[in-house]
Order: structure tokens, then sequence, then C-alpha cells
């Protein structure tokens, strides 16, 4: 679990791919490696990955994680060249103060940079999901106004959400564009998103007293209720 309050920026120093996924070295990140064990989660760009090697003092500290393939396809991972800063956050706590939201770092897909406009200090960035699919559906029903967002593993508040061109928009005050990577993205640039998993259980909750899946459920308790007054109406 993470609070979506990023730690430190690394850098990435080596890119090993083969068939099986992605080897990613992360260095100068001694910052948030001196409490670092074998096997420990740490929250890169958002995603939660498995430190399977690291080391204190080269290359001002470095931690290797693996990127399975599944990360790859829904994260922007994939796309990261050495020289890149990656924001970084370690597992929450049991003792620290809970600063965010609860994150899960379980990226659920990317969204893209469509606009960029300076707000005196603050920076306002609007993001485009893509369109639908069966295997990925809309992620736009756990959007809504002042609701939490994580964006590249960053904990924000949604200023906006338009439902029909899919678009949703966040703030960056001037100390935010200060300490993570999002504010130096462009139009056209990936973000990896991952919406408030409170809205993803309370529609589930709702879906299955409604008895059914998704859309179904509704549709039946709907039918139940035409029925209903049917039947009373032909009855009177």
């Amino acid at each position: 679990m993470f609070t979506g309050l990023i730690e430190h920026l690394g850098t990435v120093s080596s890119i090993v791919v083969d068939a099986g996924g992605c080897t990613l070295t992360i260095s100068e990140s001694a910052e948030i490696l001196g409490d670092c064990h074998i096997g420990d989660s740490i929250a890169v760009n958002g995603a939660c990955l498995t430190v399977t090697e690291f080391d204190l003092e080269e290359q001002g500290g470095w931690f290797r994680v693996w990127l399975a393939n599944e990360t790859l396809d829904r994260t922007d991972l994939g796309e990261r060249k050495v020289g890149d800063q990656l924001n970084l956050e370690r597992a929450m706590a049991a003792h620290v103060r809970f600063g965010g939201h609860f994150v899960q770092a379980h990226v659920d897909g990317t969204a893209t940079v469509v606009d960029r406009i300076p707000d005196g200090d603050s920076l306002r960035l609007t993001f485009q999901l893509p369109e639908p699919t069966p295997e990925r559906p809309s992620l736009l029903p756990y959007l809504i106004p002042k609701g939490y967002v994580t964006l590249d593993g960053a904990s924000l508040t949604l200023t906006g959400v338009d439902d029909t061109q899919r678009t949703f928009s966040v703030m960056l005050i001037q100390h935010t564009q200060q300490k993570i990577t999002l504010s130096k993205k462009e139009v056209g640039a990936k973000v990896n998103i991952e919406p408030d998993m409170v809205g993803k259980y309370v529609e589930k909750s709702v879906v299955a007293a409604l008895g059914g899946k998704g859309n179904e459920g509704l549709r039946a308790l709907i039918e139940t209720v035409v029925e209903d007054v049917l039947a009373r109406k032909a009855s009177s």
C-alpha cells in the first residue's frame, strides 16, 4: 500500500529487455534505500515493483526491478529511456502520517497529455483516456471532480472530468511541479493512471446487490419494477 506522496526522483541507468519482460536499474536513489531489503516493494511511476538487487554506494545508490509483460502493457515504463527520471515511493509504513490517499500502485492503464495551461505559479494539465474496449473498460466512472486520482504514482485531486471527451484535469502547485516528473511531460506524452480504488469496490458492491454483472443487474431491477407496475395496472 502507498500514499501517492512521491519521496524521490530516481534515474534510469540500465534497461535490459527480453521476451519475458524487462529489467530496469534505477540509480541516484540512495535516499530511499537506507532501509531497503531484497523483496521490498517500491512504486516506480505508480507501478508496484519488487526490488531484486540494490547497492547503497554505486551510482548514487541503485536498485533493480523486473517488469513482466503485463506491466509493460499496462504502463509507460516500457517507453522509458536511460537518463529518464522516475517518481519513487516506498511502501507505506504503519507509523507514518497518511497524507495522500489509498494507492495500490496497480496501474490500470495510461492516459495521454492533451493540454498544458500555466495558471499563475500553478500548471493545469488535461489528459484523455483511450477508447474503452471489452478487455479494458472505461475508467471514467471512477473519476469525479474533487476526487482522487493517481498519475505516475502521484496522488492528485481532479479539477474537472468530461465524460463525452474522455478527458480529466488536474492542477499542480509550484511545489508539486518541482517534486514529480509529471510537470515535465509534454502534450502527447503518456501517464500511468490508477483511479481511487474505493469507487471500484462501491461499484462491485452495488452491482452484486442488484444481482448481476455490469448493467445486467440494473436492467433486471428496472424490468422487475416495470412488470410490477404493469401487473398492478392490469389488476385495477
